[in-house]
């Protein structure tokens, strides 16, 4: 696993999606800053996780999108698949090179503390709380977006594949508010990405949405390894 994941480390770096993705992150999240936090005169800092979590939906499709189609697209896959490295080692490999350039992206709000703690006192246990729920959700979305593209060859179809799918995720409590059934509705908003992280920025801490986040990155990853499984001895 870590030959895979420092190669898909400089991979990000060389091709320079790693700049774009970070310098992308760095402009909404500082002007949301800006705009939620510092123009308001406050230390709180949730309207800009808030607010960043429709970035993210966008961002990550962008982020995943060559982790394997672009094996597939090159005809490096089976190479890679008839190695001797284990299905898992290969997709955590790839999945943990990017969460971890998302965990770059997101510490920059330990800068904005700094910033903040100029003009008053930083309440940490708030700020720590909304890091925490948004590093969830990235975990959870890389997921989703590395499935995604073990799909296709064609990085474009899956960015726009998974900006689709976490989309459907962000507006599921939505769907679910349609149908005049209360037992789905309590069904989809139990699966609502979008409400089980707001609860976060309000100061909410939900044992259950952590083991929710957790579990959906692991079974996306399941499926991820599932399709290169069945690619293995297809």
């Amino acid at each position: 696993m870590g030959a895979i994941y420092r190669r898909e480390i400089n991979a990000f770096f060389t091709s320079g999606l790693a700049y774009v993705f970070l310098s992308v992150y760095f402009l909404f999240s500082g002007y949301f800053f800006y705009q939620g936090t510092l123009s308001q005169a406050t230390t709180d800092t949730s309207p800009m996780f808030n607010a960043l979590f429709l970035i993210v939906l966008f961002l990550i499709p962008i982020l995943t999108m060559r982790l394997l189609s672009e094996e597939k697209k090159q005809k490096t896959d089976q190479g890679l698949l008839t190695a001797p490295i284990g299905l898992w080692s290969i997709v955590l490999g790839k999945y943990f090179a990017a969460l971890t350039l998302f965990v770059i992206a997101e510490s920059i709000v330990f800068v904005y503390a700094l910033i903040l703690s100029y003009f008053g006192t930083v309440v940490w246990s708030t700020l720590l709380a909304n890091y925490f729920a948004m590093l969830l959700l990235g975990a959870a979305f890389i997921a989703v977006g590395v499935f995604i593209s073990s799909l296709t060859e064609n990085q474009m179809a899956s960015a726009v594949a998974s900006f689709l799918a976490l989309m459907l995720l962000y507006m599921i409590d939505s769907i679910g508010n349609g149908i005049p059934v209360e037992f789905i509705q309590k069904l989809f908003v139990s699966l609502s990405f979008y409400t089980r992280y707001v609860e976060f920025t309000m100061g909410i801490f939900n044992l259950s949405s952590v083991v929710f986040y957790l579990s959906a990155a692991f079974i996306f990853n399941f499926f991820t390894v599932r399709v290169l499984e069945k690619r293995r001895w297809g």
